[in-house]
């Protein structure tokens, strides 16, 4: 009897992973194949931000080559930080949380958004709106892609970086604001005093 169950249990896995992407082409069947030359133009987020305040991030990037890049990609890392306590049930905790993210750019990847092809020459701008979440000093680590399948090698044009990093100072004193009711608009302290 034992003998039977261990079959149908094997029977069982082998069907189970037969549906689990074993036919059809490949993922990466559709991406363009090559190196493709890319600049990060430009990379903004707030130095020094409070607790609780929400900030863009933003990152710009170019196509420097002379063909469409076929999918451009960036991936962030730092939004969360591990806790190096070994009782924790899921030792991650937010950094910053992300309220918005680039429009339509979702991937399966963690941490990585795409935005489609990129003729060359034209810049594309990934824009989150991120709010912080725990005080101390962090760094987001950021890098651009031109696809998610491996087949398009991203390549930085003048031979330098296609990825950097941005240190943030996340204070325990939460940024003094209000909200403007005839607007909505969120108004720091500065700029109070200064209308």
């Amino acid at each position: 009897m034992q003998g039977f169950a261990r079959a149908a249990a094997l029977a069982s896995l082998v069907v189970l992973f037969a549906g689990c992407g074993g036919g059809g082409e490949p993922q990466d069947a559709n991406e363009t194949a090559g190196e493709f030359p890319l600049d990060v133009v430009n990379a903004t987020f707030p130095k020094a931000q409070g607790l609780g305040q929400t900030s863009s991030l933003k990152i710009t990037v170019r196509n420097a080559g002379d063909a469409a890049v076929p999918n451009i990609a960036m991936t962030v890392d730092g939004m969360a930080t591990k806790l190096t306590n070994p009782d924790a049930g899921d030792p991650s905790r937010p950094v910053w949380v992300v309220n918005q993210q680039p429009y339509g750019a979702d991937t399966a990847y963690v941490g990585t958004w795409t935005l489609g092809a990129l003729p060359a020459g034209e810049e594309r701008t990934f824009t989150w709106q991120v709010t912080a979440t725990r005080p101390g000093t962090h760094t987001l680590k950021y890098r651009a892609g031109a696809g998610l399948d491996g087949k398009a090698a991203a390549v930085a044009a003048d031979g330098g970086k296609i990825d950097g990093a941005i240190t943030v100072r996340v204070t325990r004193r939460p940024r003094d604001s209000v909200v403007d009711p005839q607007t909505g608009d969120v108004i720091e302290r500065s700029e109070r005093s200064a209308r």
